[in-house]
């Protein structure tokens, strides 16, 4: 049946394609900005202590988007290279045929990685890596701190687009901000019209979904549940708000949503977790 460990040192790589597709897309919001801001109308109009501010948060929200990108990338969630022997199989563990290696619980193979992952939540697309017990903290702050990048360059771009929507009709202005591709095709706009147009619903569509998935995972995270477990109705983990936020972010998990780099370590090792029935047998 194969051995009861994980074979191999080497981390799992994330899939470049999407990488390569999130950085052009990430690097034409940022190009539009520069144009907007530089060549076009402006940033609005501001004092100088609110123009300071805006200029702080803007520094610190891409410091933390950027510092838990690198942590999401840099962190292997599979098994690979993690020693399971001798760690008491048993009830929850499963034979993976794929990657011919014992799993512990809460643990999923990924057709995408071609590894098992370590408290397996689900694959993200737009990384090319699975989210896991490794680097489920950055996940989360990378939701956050999305939302708030691409809210931020909305309000930018949004003075040069209300200019150039007000100098159509309203059926022009939907078609726009609906179509943009459309309208591009027909000639109805120029190029840099639609890069103004296609960005902006980007960075709004792009906030929205960051912010649904924080609220998800967030509900996720006060439950002690993966996807995986929340869609099969599976509680067993759940051993209280403060616990579950502990036992996923470290014991400074009010902190580290501020600053990607804080030294918050997790108190488990992803193979075996804490049950509620546990808890409840320790109390009685």
């Amino acid at each position: 049946m194969g051995q009861p460990w994980a074979v191999g040192t080497a981390e799992a790589s994330p899939a470049r394609l999407p990488l390569v597709l999130t950085a052009l897309w990430a690097a034409a919001v940022g190009l539009e900005l520069a144009y907007v801001l530089v060549l076009g109308p402006g940033p609005p109009p501001l004092g100088p202590l609110a123009r300071t501010l805006q200029v702080a948060l803007a520094a610190f929200q891409l410091l933390n988007l950027l510092g838990n990108v690198g942590l999401f990338l840099r962190s292997d969630p599979s098994i690979r290279g993690v020693m399971l022997a001798g760690r008491g199989l048993g009830q929850g563990w499963a034979y993976c045929y794929q990657c011919q290696s014992q799993v512990p619980p809460r643990s999923g193979h990924c057709s995408a990685c071609r590894f098992c992952i370590l408290r397996r939540d689900h694959h993200c697309r737009l990384l090319g890596r699975c989210v896991g017990f490794r680097n489920y903290r950055p996940f989360l702050c990378l939701l956050l701190h999305g939302a708030g990048v691409l809210l931020h360059a909305s309000v930018l771009l949004g003075p040069a687009l209300s200019a150039l929507l007000r100098a159509h009709t309203p059926l022009h202005t939907a078609a726009l901000l609906l179509l943009p591709w459309l309208m591009l095709l027909t000639g109805r706009v120029s190029l840099a019209q639609f890069a103004l147009a296609f960005v902006t619903d980007t960075c709004v569509a792009g906030a929205l979904l960051c912010g649904a998935g924080l609220l998800f995972h967030g509900m996720l995270l006060l439950r002690g549940q993966t996807t995986w477990e929340w869609a099969r109705g599976q509680h067993a983990y759940d051993l209280g708000p403060c616990h579950n936020l502990q036992a996923a972010l470290g014991p400074r998990w009010v902190l580290v949503w501020l600053w990607p780099f804080l030294a918050s370590p997790l108190p488990g090792d992803g193979i075996t977790f804490q049950t509620a029935a546990d808890v409840g047998l320790r109390a009685s």
